[in-house]
């Protein structure tokens, strides 16, 4: 019996030591970098475009990468990731050729935002969204934004700041997360005319809802969204602006989530921040003006199908 008791002594010291030496290891190691593949793309810059790339920028990217200072997307720390992550700053975007994006051709850019892959082989973790599902349409848009003469890109010297990430990031960056595969194939968003599918595409694509509705940014399934554990279900973990934490809602149509609401109150919700009782929604949930009434109607038809989830969002701190 006790040589017994030795060997398993022996195993399980081993295995402490190969889980040590694999700590140390990512920890030094840090994030991974990886092979560039960026598309050979040469995006025209057409009104349209840029006005609706205006838009989406004004939904999925200003607000991170908005300057503390004023209206330019130079980048800032962000905020809202929870501790265990690292402490995060978003970069500068403009079209500065040395501190921003100036230097990115239209194909790099369109790899990073797919993949999460910059120019230079660096992955960025759950600090950045990925836009697998994005149609390409929309995704030129943003790009032409990008590249346009509007203030808040026009180049700016201001150098990025480093992100800092934890343990825990650098291990799911080594083990788990991964740069998502670059589209093979054209991306198209379904025509409006069918709202379910449009809503869905909204929620997955362009806008990606479910990052943040959906039980942890640790579980959700980039490629797969509804296989995202808890899908839209609410209970992900952010941060509102003096750090406290806020768990997201629920937006299936349970009784705990949205189910007591009209078409007409989830829209005032998402574009006002005005839930159906009258008080104000909580950051990190922003008033989404640039949405117009019709999306968000294909939205609301969407989670009309979305299986309801029974998990009632408790806020810390909520009756003490």
């Amino acid at each position: 019996m006790r040589r017994v008791l030795k060997v398993v002594g022996i195993i399980v010291g081993v295995l402490i030591l190969l889980l040590v030496i694999g700590a140390v290891v990512i920890n030094a190691r840090g994030i991974p970098s990886y092979e560039v593949k960026a598309p050979e793309l040469d995006i025209e810059y057409t009104p349209e475009r840029v006005a609706q790339g205006e838009r989406l920028v004004s939904m999925v990217c200003a607000e991170c990468h908005r300057s503390e200072s004023g209206n330019v997307l130079t980048g800032k720390m962000l905020k809202d990731i929870p501790k265990e992550f690292g402490t995060a700053y978003s970069a500068n975007i403009t079209n500065d050729p040395e501190n921003g994006i100036g230097a990115y051709t239209d194909g790099e850019l369109a790899y990073l935002l797919r993949t999460g892959v910059k120019r230079n082989g660096d992955y960025t973790p759950m600090y950045m969204p990925k836009f697998p599902h994005m149609s390409d349409e929309d995704l030129y848009s943003i790009i032409a934004y990008l590249r346009s003469d509007a203030k808040p890109v026009q180049a700016a010297g201001n150098a990025s700041v480093p992100c800092k990430p934890a343990f825990l990031t650098k291990m799911l960056s080594n083990l788990a997360w991964k740069p998502l595969p670059y589209p093979e194939e054209p991306v198209e968003a379904p025509p409006m005319s069918d709202k379910v599918a449009f809503g869905e595409y909204v929620v997955q694509g362009m806008v990606n809802c479910y990052d943040c509705h959906s039980a942890s940014f640790t579980t959700n399934n980039s490629m797969e969204p509804t296989k995202s554990k808890g899908y839209l279900g609410g209970g992900n973990k952010m941060l509102d602006l003096e750090g406290k934490v806020i768990l997201t809602p629920n937006i299936t149509v349970h009784e705990t989530g949205i189910g007591a609401y009209t078409e007409a109150e989830f829209i005032r919700a998402v574009k006002e921040g005005i839930k159906p009782d009258g008080t104000p929604m909580r950051y990190p949930m922003l008033k989404l003006t640039a949405f117009t009434d019709e999306e968000l109607a294909a939205v609301w038809a969407y989670l009309q199908t979305v299986p309801p989830i029974d998990n009632e969002v408790v806020q810390p701190g909520a009756g003490d």
